[in-house]
């Protein structure tokens, strides 16, 4: 390589578009740079990977552990890999439950930093959040808003005016004196990536143990099955996840109304339906729906919540909906 890559983590708990924002990102960079990115999912099942493979981008994912552990393996392997494609720009997304001090820690390490060079730090929050100790006690939340260089408060169209002032007292209450952003639908000023960075910025390696992701794929179908089951479990949370066969065409309405009725804290999911291929993607109970052009792509869909919720019976209905049993 010729040049270091400029590198953004974008990062922020489950739920406050992410996604949305790096495909945002994507869709108005500037037309002559090939951009990179690399994400990690808590669940077994990778969703965004297939979100963003409309954008044009190379796309890596680490799915069902932790792109931030320092010693993890399939993480270089995907960095490097990435690297070596010479990208004008690589994005990396942790996983909402992600400690985002050690994938900082991983990129500025020596074996990274000669061809890496760190850009601004972006964390999206949600003001809602601040309002419930299920976000504002849990540690990651906290640590993801320390280490922004900017943070961005996504969906402030939906936030009250009590909401907004009471995320600032929430900051400036844990000495988070950062620039805050408001932002809607995740639409970001491509500036902001060149913008700010902490000079010096300690990234202090916690202890925390996870399962780690294979360097195989998790979530290949083997050819002798119509779907596979993969589950995941850590920091308070449950997931799971299922991956169907591309031969399977689920019915949409059907689809629809069984996620808008499921009640989780997160759903993911791009499936194959009689109306298209589409993205599903449900937080703080609210569903929302893209069609992406893909054909021939095998359906995958990610639960995600801090209660272990019926995996059985959801499965049993999915299975239903696939035509699998009629």
């Amino acid at each position: 390589m010729l040049k270091r890559v400029p590198t953004n983590i974008i990062t922020g708990f489950l739920g406050v578009g992410k996604t949305t924002a790096i495909l945002n990102l994507l869709k108005n960079k500037p037309q002559d740079e090939n951009w990179a990115v690399l994400v990690n999912e808590f669940g077994e099942i990778g969703i965004d990977g297939a979100m963003m493979s409309d954008s044009g981008a190379l796309i890596k994912e680490v799915p069902g552990g932790c792109i931030c552990c320092t010693a993890g393996v399939p993480t270089s392997v995907a960095i490097t890999a990435l690297l070596r494609e010479n990208p004008d720009r690589l994005i990396i997304e942790p996983t909402g439950l992600g400690h985002p001090k050690q994938i900082m820690a991983t990129i500025s390490s020596a074996q990274f930093s000669p061809y890496i060079e760190i850009r601004t730090t972006l964390t999206l929050t949600d003001a809602h959040y601040f309002e419930d100790e299920k976000y504002t006690t849990n540690p990651n939340f906290k640590q993801q808003l320390d280490v922004a260089d900017v943070i961005i408060a996504n969906k402030s169209d939906l936030a009250s005016k009590s909401q907004k002032d009471g995320m600032h007292i929430w900051l400036q209450s844990n000495d988070i004196d950062t620039n805050v952003i408001a932002a809607t639908r995740g639409d970001i000023e491509l500036s902001l990536l060149d913008a700010f960075v902490k000079p010096n910025q300690e990234a202090d390696i916690e202890e925390h143990h996870h399962h780690h992701a294979a360097l195989e794929p998790q979530f290949q179908l083997p050819p002798n099955q119509s779907h596979i089951r993969k589950e995941n479990k850590g920091q308070g949370y449950f997931s799971c996840g299922w991956l169907f066969g591309a031969e399977l065409v689920f019915n949409f309405d059907d689809l629809f109304s069984m996620l808008n009725d499921l009640t989780a804290d997160r759903i993911k999911a791009v499936m194959n339906t009689d109306q298209g291929c589409f993205a599903f993607n449900k937080a703080n109970g609210v569903l929302s729906v893209n069609q992406l052009t893909l054909s021939g792509f095998e359906s995958r869909i990610e639960v995600i919540d801090t209660q272990l919720l019926p995996w059985d019976q959801l499965e049993r209905v999915l299975v239903q909906l696939s035509g699998l049993e009629q």
